[in-house]
Formats: C-alpha cells, sequence, structure tokens
C-alpha cells in the first residue's frame, strides 16, 4: 500500500515538474526543481518575520545607505531595460492583445524571450532584499503581511511562468509590474539620497499606492479576456489562477492605502480645525 502511494507520489511529481514543464527553460538556474526555490521562499518568511527581527533586537540599526542607492540603481535599470524590451519584442506590436498564446518553437527571438521571461523571475527574487534590508535597518513596522505576501507570491508566479508559460498572454503581467517597480524603486533612490528632497516629493508615495492597486486590476482585465476569446490556445487555468489572487491583492492594497493616508488626511484636518479654532478665539480676545 505505502509502495503504491509513494509510486503515484513520484509519477505525480514527474508529470508536473518535467513532463509539462517547458523543455527550453527546464534547465535554466533556479527552475528545474522546485524545492529550492521552496526553501528560498521559507528561508526568507522565517527569517523577517521571527529570525531577523530577535536577531537585531540588542543591536543597532546597519547604515546601508550606499548598498541601497546600488540596489535602487540596478532595480531601476533591470526595471526598465525589461520593460523596454517587453515592448520591443512583444506588446509594442508583435503580440496580440486579445489572444496571444505561447510559441513553443525553438528560435532565437523565442529563446531571447525564455531568457528575459527568466531575468524577470530572478528580479523577483532580488526584490526579497527589500524586507530584509528592512530587518537589518530595525524597520519592522514597515514589514506587513502585504508585504511579505506581495514579495513571496511574486516569486511564485514568476517561477512558475518561467517552468510552464514563458511567454505569450500572460507576460503582460511583467510589462506592467516592471513599469511600476522602475517608478517606485525612484522613488526610493531620491528618499534614500536626499531625504530633505524626498519630502517635497512625498506625494509620490500616495500615488506610488494608487499605481500599485491599478496594475492588480488592469492586469486582471487583461487576463480575464481569455474568457471570451474560446479559441485562444493559451491556458483557461491562468484566469483562474490571476484573477483572485490580483483581486486579493488590490484589497490588500486598498487597505493600506486608506490606513496609510486616509487617516493620515483625517488627522491633518483636525489639527487644521483645531488650529482655526485657536486662531478665531485669539482674534476675539
Amino acid at each position: 500500500m505505502m509502495i503504491s502511494l509513494l509510486g503515484k507520489i513520484a509519477k505525480f511529481y514527474k508529470y508536473v515538474f518535467e513532463e509539462i514543464a517547458d523543455e527550453r527553460t527546464k534547465t535554466y538556474f533556479l527552475v528545474e526543481s522546485p524545492f529550492l526555490m521552496i526553501a528560498i521562499l521559507f528561508c526568507y518568511v522565517y527569517f523577517v518575520t521571527n529570525v531577523g527581527p530577535r536577531m537585531m533586537k540588542k543591536k543597532r540599526a546597519f547604515n546601508l545607505k550606499s548598498v541601497m542607492i546600488v540596489y535602487n540603481i540596478f532595480q531601476i535599470f533591470i526595471n526598465s531595460f525589461l520593460f523596454v524590451e517587453a515592448l520591443r519584442w512583444g506588446w509594442g506590436g508583435r503580440f496580440n492583445w486579445l489572444c496571444e498564446p505561447v510559441d513553443w518553437t525553438v528560435t532565437p527571438l523565442n529563446l531571447y524571450i525564455c531568457r528575459l521571461c527568466h531575468l524577470y523571475f530572478i528580479i523577483k527574487l532580488t526584490d526579497l532584499l527589500d524586507t530584509i534590508f528592512m530587518v537589518l535597518r530595525k524597520r519592522d513596522d514597515h514589514i506587513s503581511f502585504l508585504h511579505v505576501y506581495h514579495h513571496a507570491g511574486m516569486c511564485a508566479l514568476a517561477w512558475g511562468g518561467v517552468k510552464y508559460l514563458p511567454g505569450g498572454h500572460g507576460t503582460f503581467l511583467g510589462l506592467v509590474n516592471t513599469l511600476v517597480h522602475a517608478i517606485m524603486y525612484t522613488y526610493y533612490l531620491i528618499s534614500i539620497m536626499s531625504p530633505h528632497y524626498s519630502e517635497k516629493v512625498l506625494w509620490w508615495k500616495k500615488y506610488l499606492t494608487q499605481l500599485q492597486m491599478a496594475q492588480f486590476l488592469l492586469v486582471s482585465m487583461h487576463v480575464f479576456l481569455l474568457v471570451f476569446q474560446p479559441n485562444c490556445k493559451y491556458p483557461k487555468f491562468v484566469v483562474f489562477l490571476l484573477v483572485p489572487q490580483n483581486f486579493f491583492m488590490f484589497l490588500l492594497f486598498c487597505d493600506f492605502y486608506r490606513k496609510a493616508y486616509c487617516k493620515t488626511n483625517k488627522t491633518r484636518n483636525d489639527v487644521g480645525k483645531i488650529h482655526t479654532s485657536k486662531n478665531q478665539k485669539l482674534q476675539s480676545n
């Protein structure tokens, strides 16, 4: 009985992670087996939510300004590069916006698109450094469920994209996401290099959150178009994977936006009313 069960598990594993995987990408770095990817995400979540904060509890916060400047410049460059390449070789005219199946043929262009998808996956891994920097700088108040879930979830989705569907309709997510991240890391770079100046452009942060919320809706609507394309050969299961995931992320970001900005505006308005009331009393006296 046990031997039969183990045989079925092995057969299922072989089918999911070998037989239906894309032959072109199965030997790519961190793509062949799911175990190393799972281990990375487990270590990430455990470190930023448990080990890291406990380790830093009695230590002084690290000064990572120089490291973070280099990191943000790298992120701006690599995200901008991927955005431009996604337009150049796909969404700028070559791809069909309503239905774009994965082209499985082995051509120089298709292999290049596979490598771009893999590079996108790698930068989702480098995004994890955001949270690690927060831990080392003792910014534990910034490490929310939204933050950790978003980073870990994007790594998992990007890994699946390279493993099974490197190209086609689903790469629209990467197009939008790299644009948003290029803008986001530009803001972070300005904030780190010149904190005084960043106060003057603090309105960026509010609209960055709105931009992130918009990307979830845009990606959901785009992938949902597949429902109305019965003859499209791009897998329909992606709709049932991405739409609920993006809607959940949209709700989490909405909650964050409400707590971070709506209450702040209310507090500022209340303070303004108090100052106005005091001034009126002084003038009447």
